[in-house]
């Protein structure tokens, strides 16, 4: 098996950009959308991951549902690509961002208010929720990229393209 190689351009120096290629799915029932965190983090974010070089978005979708959440889930339409500018743990990204829409099989769980699944992923304890799909909820949140929460009560008809500063989400 080959070894896997990340859409990712690390820095060499300290104070250099981090680039990365992040595929990510939005996924909703009765009224609310799956979100995910690592438990050493306070904010939460749309389930997915980075691409791997020779891999196709929606691939990587596939992948990452069927390596986070154990099931293989069904890509819909292209939401949102994003130029996405942040700095988080000490380090300023450039992320480019794929968002599509994605259906989960009936069979993953759902509960308003519980976490429904856990996993390791690498060093980072995942854990994922229902989140009521509405700004006001996704607002208290903290959930990046904010303009996420903004358009979630009315999501566009076509792919949009965005360039889009989140600010400081160092969060150490």
């Amino acid at each position: 098996m080959a070894k896997r190689r990340m859409v990712r351009i690390k820095p060499k120096n300290a104070g250099e950009p981090l680039f990365q290629l992040r595929i990510a799915g939005l996924a909703f029932r009765d009224g609310y959308v799956l979100v995910h965190r690592a438990v050493h983090e306070s904010f939460w974010t749309f389930p997915g991951g980075r691409a791997e070089i020779g891999e196709s978005s929606d691939i990587t979708l596939k992948r990452e549902m069927m390596e986070e959440l154990g099931v293989d889930v069904t890509v819909g339409r292209m939401l949102w690509t994003v130029e996405n500018f942040f700095h988080y743990e000490g380090v300023d990204v450039h992320e480019l961002g794929f968002y599509y829409l994605m259906d989960l099989p009936e069979s993953f769980p759902f509960h308003p208010t519980d976490i429904v699944h856990r996993n390791l992923d690498g060093k980072s304890e995942l854990e994922f929720k229902w989140a009521l799909a509405t700004v006001e909820s996704l607002r208290a949140l903290d959930i990046p990229p904010y303009f996420i929460a903004e358009t979630i009560e009315n999501l566009p008809e076509t792919p949009r393209h965005l360039i889009w500063h989140d600010g400081d989400l160092d969060r150490t």
